[in-house]
């Protein structure tokens, strides 16, 4: 299974200069920790970074002592995100058919949820890892006035990775471009061509660090896991 990894995030709600993703986490960077949980995710046997080139020579360095030993490609990102995946899609070896495509941020998820996401994509053209929401979620209007509230039995929190057919993706890409959509996520693309995304049951401590309390409960979270001092 081939993994790209969206890896061009900035730093500024974590109140950094730099790509957060080479911010420090119980004495790792934050995408060290992701590519761990690809070297160990049995079913993974490729991985695609996809950031701008000026991280590349930081990206090295963080690769080099944890001597992964799957390949592990580079690729150039783009202005948005949806800009990058495309042109990490491009970069897949020829006979990819399926893809998995994980934030770099959310370097919680663990082997198990990137196995359980790859046997799944075999099965189906298109899927996101979700939770069930626990909140009851309001709809306001624009001056904050509630307008609705959804039943939160049909609610689920998107999380990656997502998976999908490489050639049915590329086709949503290309189409997205043509029509100038802008989404948040592969998933979206996919549904706006009429496709179907299924859910598979992420997993509670998969958060996409983005502030520094994020930080805080990543540290948490990795020292009570397994292995971890």
């Amino acid at each position: 299974m081939h993994l790209l990894i969206p890896a061009a995030g900035t730093g500024r709600r974590m109140g950094s200069h730099r790509n957060k993703l080479l911010l420090v986490v119980r004495s790792k960077p934050i995408i060290a920790w992701t590519l761990l949980a690809a070297e160990a995710a049995s079913q993974i046997s490729w991985i695609g970074i996809i950031s701008q080139p000026y991280d590349w020579e930081d990206f090295k360095t963080i690769l080099a002592p944890l001597k992964l030993t799957k390949p592990v490609e580079l690729i150039q990102g783009g202005s948005t995100r949806q800009e990058s995946v495309y042109n990490g899609l491009q970069a897949l070896p020829n006979f990819a058919q399926h893809v998995l495509i994980h934030d770099g941020a959310r370097c919680l998820a663990t082997p198990d949820l990137l196995n359980r996401c790859a046997e799944a994509i075999r099965e189906c053209p298109g899927l996101i890892a979700a939770v069930p929401v626990k909140d009851t979620i309001k709809v306001i209007n624009e001056n904050g006035i509630i307008q609705n509230t959804p039943d939160r039995e049909k609610l689920w929190a998107a999380q990656t990775p997502q998976g999908f057919d490489v050639k049915l993706l590329k086709q949503c890409h290309a189409e997205g471009v043509r029509q100038g959509w802008e989404v948040t996520d592969d998933a979206a693309l996919f549904e706006k061509c009429g496709y179907p995304v299924r859910i598979v049951e992420g997993e509670e401590t998969n958060l996409k660090l983005t502030t520094p309390q994020d930080l805080a409960i990543a540290e948490f979270i990795l020292k009570a896991r397994p292995g971890e001092e």
